[in-house]
């Protein structure tokens, strides 16, 4: 609608959005970008028999997902033969009702992964860089509940790899704006295109804060047509970002909406805090659970964690259960502190 109007629209144009927003369709856009991906279907499966030969093919365990999918809706793992069909019908189920689409393709599942993503920024002039990584992998559903840059588990020798990698998806697409690309990365460090997020993300800001770099400013800029330097950045510092939502950790992660009756909001140097609450405000129950983004910035992962204890257990939110207790565990924990955790970190962690 804005192009129709000549209005430009800050962000990717339509055929980007529509070329990375369909999950199997960016697959394909990539193996031929020579993006490593994960071993699947060639595109969407017409019915159980097609998924069975192709899962023995690639071998078991196998993920349904779907096409339009995200948030972990529309996905299922198989782990032996008998469980396909009960899968896909409940993979299509839900794919159709979450986002009236029921098409699903199928990859090889990828044990103990890393999500790591990769951020980067494309111009109008066909010019493209990346601004380093952020490591996902804390996330309960495929639901992403802390970032953290740089990632504990990444190299120097990995980070120009994918770094590399993001560019040509970027560059296959000829993106515009700044995006994010998303990928699985094995034990052993290989990684595997996921999707492309071509918008602003959540977790932004822990970007900005290790490289001194405005990404909003830079999507307006873009949009104006001013050309971006090229230049690939690293971060310099160490950024955590937790993200606070109105849900009971002791309760399976309900959502809790409400009113918040008081509110005292941590500051000080290395702290950042992106919200639109206040007291007094009512959370309503018709949209996503997350209040707020508590970001802490430092010399070393140590410090940022150590900053991060601090000004969570200066977080004060009443009225509504919120997940601050959950993440105050989790900076205590011995394995995390470390950096030894993947996607399936917290099906053992005891809350």
């Amino acid at each position: 609608m804005c192009a129709d109007n000549g209005i430009k629209f800050i962000g990717a144009t339509p055929d980007q959005i529509d070329q990375m927003g369909d999950k199997s369709n960016a697959k394909d856009t990539m193996k031929r970008a020579g993006v490593p991906v994960i071993p699947g279907s060639d595109g969407l499966l017409t019915d159980v028999a097609e998924g069975l030969v192709v899962a023995e093919e690639i071998g078991y365990p196998v993920i349904l997902k779907a096409t339009a999918g995200g948030g972990g809706k529309g996905m299922r793992i198989i782990w032996k033969a008998d469980e396909f069909e009960n899968a896909w019908d409940s993979a299509r189920q839900e794919s159709s009702a979450a986002f009236g689409n029921d098409g699903v393709y199928l990859e090889k599942y990828i044990e103990e992964p890393r999500h790591i993503e990769i951020q980067i920024a494309g111009d109008q002039f066909g010019k493209a860089c990346h601004l380093s990584e952020r490591d996902c992998s804390i996330q309960r559903r495929h639901q992403k509940l802390l970032e953290e840059t740089p990632s504990p588990f990444m190299t120097p020798e990995l980070r120009e790899k994918m770094g590399e990698a993001a560019i040509k998806a970027s560059l296959a697409v000829s993106y515009e704006g700044v995006g994010t690309v998303e990928f699985l990365v094995d034990k052993y460090r290989n990684f595997y295109f996921m999707e492309m997020n071509t918008r602003i993300q959540v977790e932004h800001c822990i970007t900005e804060e290790v490289i001194n770099y405005d990404l909003i400013k830079e999507q307006i800029k873009i949009a104006s047509g001013v050309p971006i330097s090229g230049k690939n950045h690293f971060p310099a510092m160490h950024a955590i970002e937790c993200r606070i939502n109105a849900e009971d950790p002791y309760n399976g992660f309900r959502p809790c909406p409400g009113k918040i009756t008081n509110l005292h909001v941590p500051g000080g140097h290395g702290v950042r805090v992106d919200s639109h609450v206040y007291a007094g405000y009512t959370i309503p129950s018709n949209y996503d659970s997350m209040i707020s983004k508590l970001i802490t910035v430092a010399q070393t992962r140590e410090e940022a964690i150590n900053t991060m204890q601090r000004a969570l257990s200066e977080y004060i939110i009443e009225g509504v259960k919120t997940t601050i207790p959950f993440h105050q565990k989790l900076m205590q924990n011995e394995d995390f502190r470390s950096g030894n955790y993947t996607t399936k970190f917290l099906e053992d962690f005891a809350f």
